[in-house]
């Protein structure tokens, strides 16, 4: 068939495979970057203030 049923057999193309550097899935084939870790965009590791969640500093004391 080449009508409607064929369609949804047109998305499945592989978009993230496993990244070399961090391990995880999520480099983009087609982007060739990491969406976790920036490889491929940079030597540095992708990383932001507000991934961890923030925590009193004064109590560790």
């Amino acid at each position: 068939m080449k009508g409607t049923p064929s369609f949804g057999k047109r998305g499945r193309l592989k978009t993230h495979i496993v990244c070399r550097r961090c391990g995880r899935h999520a480099y983009h084939v087609r982007k060739k970057r990491c969406a976790a870790c920036g490889y491929g965009a940079s030597s540095k590791i992708r990383r932001y203030s507000w991934q961890n969640k923030k925590v009193n500093k004064e109590r560790l004391i």
